[in-house]
């Protein structure tokens, strides 16, 4: 039985619009680990982030995560998961306070830890009362991770997570994952990026909507 701290996927399939976007994807995620995953365009990194979250059904095959299974249980693991895509999906006509007041109230955070949040990604000061649609493409991700983190999830699904952000919001992202698998959550991010795994952890590679055999995922410690 898997534990109730861990992702297990078993010969999972996903179909999207008749086209099979994961396929027999069998993967294992301890607690506490960071899995980068690597792959062109169209491997199903994205999909598989998305039903790690909760947010796609699986066709066959079974998932245990975080002791939620699926399928049957994706509103609960909901809850369990932060999920940062390629876009921030704000809302472009409300202010940053309004767009993180928003996400408390759907998360059931308190107002501190959102307020706390904001100060750590620099959205709360002069950025607080302006409208996302104002923003910069790199504000706008500083307002989407502040909500994220403060949500404070077990399993963080990060797509392209450096994508607009400048250095110091690189580096800081890097550092709050880093914290968050020594407290046991578990990390799993889809990036282009050759330097992207800085934090250490284990590179997985998709192709077809699968992933290679255990033989083929280096380990980034043995790639150094």
């Amino acid at each position: 039985m898997p534990a109730d701290d861990s992702v297990s996927l078993s010969s999972v399939t996903v179909t999207l619009a008749g086209f099979p976007a994961l396929l027999n994807l069998t993967l294992e995620v301890a607690a506490g680990e960071t899995v980068y995953l690597r792959g062109p365009n169209g491997a199903g990194k994205t999909t598989l982030l998305r039903t790690l979250a909760g947010l796609e059904k699986l066709t066959r095959g079974k998932a245990d995560i975080l002791g939620v299974e699926l399928p049957g249980g994706e509103r609960s693991l909901r809850a369990l998961a932060g999920m940062m895509g390629t876009r921030s999906h704000l809302y472009e006509d409300l202010t940053v306070s309004e767009n993180l007041d928003l996400a408390r109230r759907l998360l059931s955070v308190p107002s501190s830890r959102i307020d706390d949040a904001a100060e750590l990604f620099g959205v709360r000061g002069r950025l607080w009362r302006q409208r996302v649609a104002s923003l910069s493409a790199g504000q706008k991700r500083r307002v989407a991770l502040a909500a994220l983190v403060a949500k404070n999830p077990r399993l963080w699904l990060l797509d392209e997570p450096h994508s607009s952000l400048d250095a110091a919001g690189r580096e800081l992202l890097d550092k709050l994952l880093v914290e968050a698998t020594k407290r046991g959550a578990i990390a799993i991010v889809a990036s282009h990026e050759a330097d992207a795994a800085s934090a250490g952890g284990r590179v997985v590679e998709m192709v077809g909507g699968t992933v290679r055999p255990a033989a083929s995922e280096p380990s980034l410690e043995e790639g150094r």
